[in-house]
């Protein structure tokens, strides 16, 4: 039986998290990660009386956990984290959070079919009201589409052999409908794999990513940081896995970057619009206590004083509401 404690969320790099996005106690905060608010307590702790933050997710628990905080600071606004610019003035956020990817209280519900370890409905929608569940996709897309996303989102080599069987147990007349159904289909696709690792673990992350669309969310939500952030804001940013990662890293290196203007080769080039502060992981302590920890990486930048000038983007809209 699912217990209340088996829900808990152990915040991954909490006051490291917070050391890195607070710069004075009485500023503008945005946690873009709600989840259950273990960022978000921590950060109401350190706020001063004229202090504010502005929590956001798409999660209908998240909404639920955030109504039981009373605290007059904090304005809570169920959306995705990538419409972070639609909620916020330009350059009005003293530091922006982001813990991407998925929380352990969504990992260990069955009814929200995120995981293996349990059998549940194939959903994996962080809003369940929205959008297709994993079961639809796989019900609706080719062999091609779904080995391409297993392929590219788990960077799983077994790919085309899952799709394969997936797409044959599809016209056998009986769809995958569970996570029972799919970690058993991949176990018996997948001829070898890591030791530890289960065989449906790149599979299940893949169709996560697909369903939730999660890494061009971390792309809007990063650029749109670009243009909330003021002048010597920071942006946080912990991920847990290399596709997350990767995107932060490039984003934060291309940014930091003076790069000439081709048009005007011999004229001094613009200021990097970040200015990256480091790459920190997990305690050993901590990775002990929480394993889920130990593949978390947090990268640290802050906001220059360079205009954001950023072409066919959503840096120049004014927010269509404002914390």
């Amino acid at each position: 039986m699912l217990t209340q404690q088996s829900l808990e969320h152990q915040t991954v790099m909490l006051q490291e998290a917070v050391d890195a996005v607070m710069t004075h106690p009485d500023g503008f905060y945005v946690d873009g990660t709600f989840g259950r608010g273990g960022h978000t307590r921590e950060l109401l702790s350190r706020l001063g009386p004229q202090g504010r933050l502005l929590a956001l997710d798409r999660d209908p628990q998240a909404e639920l956990a955030a109504a039981q905080i009373d605290d007059a600071r904090l304005t809570f606004q169920r959306t995705e984290f990538a419409q972070i610019d639609q909620w916020v003035a330009p350059q009005s956020v003293d530091g922006l959070l982001l813990d991407v990817g998925v929380s352990s209280p969504q990992i260990d519900d069955p009814a929200r079919g995120f995981s293996f370890r349990f059998d549940g409905p194939l959903d994996m929608r962080m809003d369940p009201e929205h959008g297709q569940s994993a079961a639809d996709f796989l019900e609706r897309a080719d062999q091609q589409r779904i080995a391409e996303v297993i392929r590219h989102y788990g960077e799983e080599r077994f790919a085309v052999s899952i799709a394969k069987a997936i797409v044959a147990r599809r016209e056998s007349g009986e769809p995958v409908r569970t996570t029972g159904e799919l970690s058993r289909l991949v176990a018996a696709a997948v001829k070898t794999r890591e030791p530890g690792q289960d065989p449906a673990t790149r599979t299940f992350q893949a169709l996560r990513i697909q369903v939730n669309e999660e890494l061009a969310q971390l792309e809007s939500a990063l650029n749109a940081a670009l243009s909330v952030l003021k002048p010597h804001g920071r942006i946080v940013v912990i991920s847990f896995h290399s596709l997350e990662d990767r995107i932060v890293k490039q984003f934060m290196a291309k940014h930091s970057r003076q790069e000439p203007d081709r048009r005007a080769p011999f004229a001094q080039p613009p200021e990097p619009l970040l200015k990256t502060l480091g790459r920190f992981r997990p305690s050993e302590q901590e990775v002990q206590q929480n394993p889920r920890a130990r593949s978390a990486i947090m990268r640290v930048a802050l906001r220059t004083e360079a205009l954001a000038v950023v072409e066919g983007g959503s840096h120049s809209r004014q927010g269509r509401r404002r914390a």
